[in-house]
């Protein structure tokens, strides 16, 4: 049997699990002087109670490796494969952990996603789809079908991914001082701006039109994803082309672990593109 372990830099939830057949890596978030498991007992509304009003930045770990190490060898030493599914190797050093922790364990491959949210899901949903073949076909799969991945999102503001270090100080500057909105994704598993638009109501247009220029795949969902409050999202989905309106199917209020990076009032599209 095939067992898949996926961090939450996912941001699939606990009450998920049963939906994607998948066990969950919960990452560590420091808030303050607590530690909490990103996705088991820090509750949203508490994470963006001190987010917002008391200002503390989080700060995110590694999980534990111990713990993993335990459950997986659980798994393999009951005749079960494994797959590991990790949070981009550019932003954590996740993956690199995890992959020296099993690199001598032939019944564990470990994949570094190249993304986040809900691009870690797509992935999911592609082994689900073919989970008679065997690890070293489907490690080949995934790494085909992680260039499809799109991620595309519009931050409120340019502030938490400076402070997370995940976009430069040039890069900051183009969207706080110049008061220009980027479209923020990944490319080549960084998080970079993919475009600059003036004013919000361009952004939501780029990303809307992208379903069309990137040749959205309708056999996989459109993951509508937020942080903190959907209104922007709704607005998107209200300027989106009607033929891409049923496959979004998951709304994705996003884990503490990413949505500290983000901030409040983030929003955006996850999609394939076809082949």
């Amino acid at each position: 049997m095939l067992k898949v372990f996926i961090d939450t830099g996912s941001s699939i939830k606990q009450e998920e699990k049963q939906k994607y057949d998948v066990e969950l890596i919960p990452l560590k978030i420091l808030l303050g002087d607590k530690e909490y498991e990103d996705g088991v007992n820090l509750p949203l509304d508490v994470f963006y109670h001190e987010l917002i009003d008391n200002k503390y930045f989080p700060k995110t770990s590694l999980p534990s490796l111990v713990e993993l190490e335990e459950r997986v060898t659980k798994c393999t030493d009951n005749g079960d494969d494994v797959i590991i599914i990790t949070i981009s190797s550019k932003i954590s050093s996740t993956f690199h952990s995890i992959k020296l922790l099993f690199e001598e364990n032939p019944k564990v491959k470990v994949i570094d996603s190249h993304c986040a949210v809900g691009g870690m899901r797509l992935i999911v949903d592609e082994i689900n789809r073919h989970r008679d073949e065997s690890l070293d076909e489907l490690e080949t799969r995934i790494y085909n079908f992680i260039p499809r991945i799109q991620i595309m999102a519009i931050p409120e503001t340019l502030n938490y991914l400076l402070r997370g270090g995940r976009l430069s100080k040039a890069e900051w500057l183009i969207g706080s001082v110049l008061k220009i909105k980027p479209i923020i994704g990944f490319k080549e598993g960084k998080v970079k701006p993919l475009a600059k638009k003036r004013g919000l109501r361009s952004g939501m247009e780029y990303i809307a039109n992208a379903l069309n220029e990137l040749n959205c795949d309708p056999d996989y969902d459109i993951i509508a994803s937020y942080t903190y409050n959907k209104d922007n999202l709704e607005k998107l989905i209200s300027i989106t082309d009607e033929k891409y309106l049923s496959q979004i199917k998951v709304y994705d209020n996003l884990d503490p672990a990413i949505a500290c990076h983000w901030g409040p009032n983030a929003f955006g599209y996850i999609f394939v593109s076809r082949e």
